[in-house]
């Protein structure tokens, strides 16, 4: 069951994607892994309002949820002129925070993609059957994360 919705650009409409997003999982019985799939989603949206859109409310971000190899999947899109995917994803270091949202996303999702010139992210999360060892490894990854933003 697919799900496809667009909003206008502006962090006001953050709390009716997470209401949609929340009754998809709880449709397609995603409970325990909510959390996860909820941060990498929003923090998706948020990225393409502010960065991509530069927070225009004239432009839009569509959005999709649907089930996809034994779990879920979401894409993100904007309508802005897309950017460099490539140097982004890595753990942040020193004073900048660019690219702390993409790391994010990609450390809790089981895939990230980026296409169309980096208007668009495909986030997919293999609720199925997540390993024990990479949920352990994503944990000890955001934990480290936060102890350096912390610091």
């Amino acid at each position: 069951m697919t799900e496809s919705f667009v909003i206008q650009s502006d962090i006001a409409n953050l709390p009716q994607v997470e209401e949609r997003l929340f009754h998809f999982c709880h449709e397609n019985n995603i409970g325990n892994y909510y959390s996860a799939v909820s941060v990498a989603v929003m923090q998706a949206v948020e990225n393409s309002i502010v960065h991509g859109n530069e927070s225009d409310s004239s432009k839009k971000v569509s959005l999709m949820f649907d089930t996809c190899r034994g779990g879920i999947c979401a894409e993100v899109s904007d309508e802005g002129r897309g950017f460099d995917f490539r140097q982004y994803g890595n753990l942040p270091s020193g004073e900048s925070t660019q690219g702390e949202g993409i790391f994010i996303m990609k450390s809790l999702a089981d895939r990230m993609t980026f296409s169309d010139e980096g208007r668009k992210v495909r986030l997919e999360f293999d609720v199925a059957g997540i390993d024990p060892s990479d949920a352990l490894e994503r944990a000890s990854v955001l934990q480290a994360y936060f102890s350096l933003v912390a610091a």
